[in-house]
């Protein structure tokens, strides 16, 4: 497997939609981040009718025999609610610090203000046997605990003025494995993921809530040693009809690597085709959808200065965009402008 060429699709598709031009908070579509691969607790979804997914599942295909193992990712991104409190540490050890929620705090000249941040989590699986999974089946279990971190601000003289609060919510959920043994030495592998976290029912009619209980932009990473995927877009067609017969619910799987290895497939979200590649053109991610490097990048250009402060202090990521564009040399516009890929010979045919 090409790890490094696999992880870097795994990233680019991970924070897809993240963050979406303009890159600014006050945006109408950044209010409602967080569309792709979300898996609500259970919970939330019963109480919107199952309009909102809490499970996501992945079946593939794979040529193996009694000695193939695998090895299975989760990856997905989890919600950090940030605060912003105003308020002062007390002087002395009898003294109780007071701070209150604002929605906006300016100090030296930098603006703070709360927003849905996230981190990055994974959960792998142990090697596991392809057939003896064939014969019995496995589950599981995660939770990743709750989780509260203090950031002080601090005026200029260094007197602490008030806090950034960053809160994780505890996440508890379960990743069903099974296999079929098929005609010829070929397995049909699932991979079943269920969100059971916990949600208090006055939190059941609010998104906010439960994106915080939430995975999101979920991605399914599955190897093989001593084995093969068939590809699901374009499979051989001996195995046409096996390859119809896998469903798969909110998820779409690929071949990824080097282009003819089959040792890895990701299953995502985002409907990609087999052995995508990151143009390397692309100066790095801008997060929205069908992104034109250059078209975003002109538009991030064409932003007012008020506009480009909100962005640069809303998030460390749209910081990082902003930087990149700002400081990008000729060189690199010219690339973005385009690129030929290939030449050939075209003849004219003659009668």
């Amino acid at each position: 497997m090409n790890t490094e060429l696999v992880d870097k699709i795994v990233r680019a598709v991970l924070y897809e939609g993240y963050l979406l031009y303009p890159y600014r908070p006050s945006a109408v579509k950044n209010q409602q981040r967080f569309n792709f691969g979300v898996v609500y607790p259970h919970a939330y979804s019963e109480a919107r009718a199952g309009t909102d997914a809490c499970v996501m599942q992945t079946e593939c295909l794979a040529l193996g025999d009694e000695s193939t193992e695998c090895v299975v990712q989760v990856r997905f991104l989890r919600m950090v609610a940030r605060s912003i409190l105003n308020g002062t540490v007390a002087a002395g050890p009898s003294g109780e610090d007071h701070f209150e929620n604002v929605t906006r705090l300016e100090v030296n000249g930098k603006v703070y203000q709360p927003w849905q941040e996230v981190s990055e989590e994974t959960i792998e699986i142990t090697e596991f046997n392809l057939a003896a999974l064939a014969s019995q089946s496995m589950q599981w279990p995660f939770r990743l605990s709750a989780k509260q971190e203090r950031e002080p601000i601090r005026d200029q003289h260094g007197v602490i003025v008030g806090m950034i609060l960053r809160d994780k919510k505890t996440i508890t959920g379960r990743i069903d494995l099974s296999a079929e043994r098929l005609e010829g030495g070929l397995f049909k592998i699932r991979t079943h993921i269920f969100n059971n976290s916990r949600i208090n029912t006055s939190e059941l009619a609010l998104r906010d809530q439960a994106l915080e209980l939430a995975l999101v932009s979920t991605h399914t990473i599955l190897q093989v040693r001593g084995g093969a995927f068939i590809s699901l877009i374009d499979p051989p067609q001996q195995y046409a009809t096996s390859a119809r017969a896998c469903q798969n619910i909110g998820a779409w799987p690929i071949l990824v690597g080097t282009e003819g290895q089959r040792d890895t497939l990701l299953s995502s979200p985002i409907i990609l085709y087999d052995y995508p590649q990151v143009a390397p053109e692309s100066p790095g991610d801008l997060f929205d959808g069908a992104e034109i490097d250059e078209i975003l990048s002109l538009r991030i250009l064409s932003m007012t200065d008020q506009e480009k402060r909100e962005m640069r202090e809303s998030d460390d990521r749209a910081r990082q965009i902003l930087e990149r564009t700002e400081s990008l040399p000729d060189e690199q516009w010219m690339k973005l402008h385009g690129a030929v890929r290939g030449l050939r010979e075209i003849r004219r045919e003659t009668e």
